[in-house]
């Protein structure tokens, strides 16, 4: 049969997690519940930051950042997936599933390259506290997020490319809740040898480089932390490297998804591996990195008495 392109009016199907009705509501309630955790925990560290001026150090303003990029990359897949659960459509237009795939790299880019900026943050911030205002002065921190967004605006435009020029022999029914790039290329006609080996190697650049980074950054304070004679600074430096575990989750189930695309691997797995690092890792992240934070804390509640108080009683 010949091939022919997505434009020419293809239906797109997303086949989301479940045909089962009764489990499609548990899942419903769940996914509502992570997005709007996902969404309040990242507006109230944005809302902290913003309004406390104690808060604008680097540290703050990475975070900050990142909770911008958390929401976007949650709202990329979650709100279209409840929507299909909701009115029980599973179709996608073809500009909508292009739209996905942009945004989605783009704030999921954006993630992997703002949580490598985080541990750098700290490497300085315990190693050479003394040059720590002088190497992360607000001009170096405003460079290092406009390169990670340019970074990321242009993996998002090379995975958006590659999707635009597959080519199919029928409508599609795709086995995952958003238009997930591997699984479009195990759909496509079309040879997409060329096009898993671009995967590839976007994916060691935008994934191992960063991890690989992180865990030099943490080496390095963990070095330095070794010959900290006092034990409550122990402590609080080795508190620091309790988000490792999420950093963890994000690129193992993110890299393994992209890796082994190019091999055959279960979809479900492939599924369950993105609500990991789609769904799990920016609902958590408010809550590793900031809301048990002092600073965080004292500031929300010094907002929240702003509030209040100019509310008519």
């Amino acid at each position: 049969m010949e091939p022919y392109n997505l434009t020419n009016n293809l239906e797109l199907r997303l086949l989301g997690l479940s045909e089962d009705p009764e489990l499609q509501l548990i899942l419903f309630v769940l996914f509502l519940l992570i997005y709007l955790l996902t969404v309040l925990g990242n507006v109230l560290i944005i809302v902290a930051i913003s309004s406390d001026s104690h808060l604008h150090s680097p540290m703050y303003f990475f975070l900050y950042h990142l909770s911008l990029s958390d929401m976007g990359f949650s709202s990329t897949t979650i709100p279209k997936m409840l929507r299909n659960m909701q009115i029980n459509n599973k179709s996608i237009t073809y500009a909508a599933c292009l739209t996905q795939v942009t945004f989605f790299f783009l704030f999921g880019c954006m993630d992997s390259l703002l949580l490598t900026v985080m541990p750098y943050d700290r490497w300085v911030a315990i190693c050479h506290p003394l040059h720590y205002q002088v190497i992360l002065n607000p001009c170096q921190c405003k460079c290092l997020v406009i390169v990670s967004f340019c970074i990321s605006l242009m993996d998002s435009q090379v995975h958006c490319l590659m999707v635009s020029q597959l080519k199919f022999c029928t409508n599609i029914e795709i086995p995952h809740f958003f238009c997930d790039v591997p699984e479009l290329l195990r759909l496509a006609c079309s040879d997409s040898s060329t096009n898993n080996i671009v995967i590839f190697l976007v994916s060691i650049i935008v994934g191992f480089l960063p991890a690989s980074g992180i865990f030099y950054s943490y080496y390095k304070i963990i070095s330095s932390i070794i010959r900290v004679p006092s034990l409550l600074g122990k402590y609080k430096a080795f508190s620091t490297c309790g988000y490792l575990s999420i950093v963890y989750l994000f690129y193992g189930t993110g890299l393994g998804v992209y890796l082994s695309s190019s091999i055959s691997s279960s979809p479900k797995d492939s599924v369950v591996a993105s609500v990991m690092y789609t769904m799990v890792v920016p609902m958590m992240n408010p809550f590793i990195y900031s809301l048990r934070n002092r600073d965080i804390k004292k500031a929300l509640q010094k907002s929240v008495s702003q509030i209040t108080y100019y509310l008519p009683i």
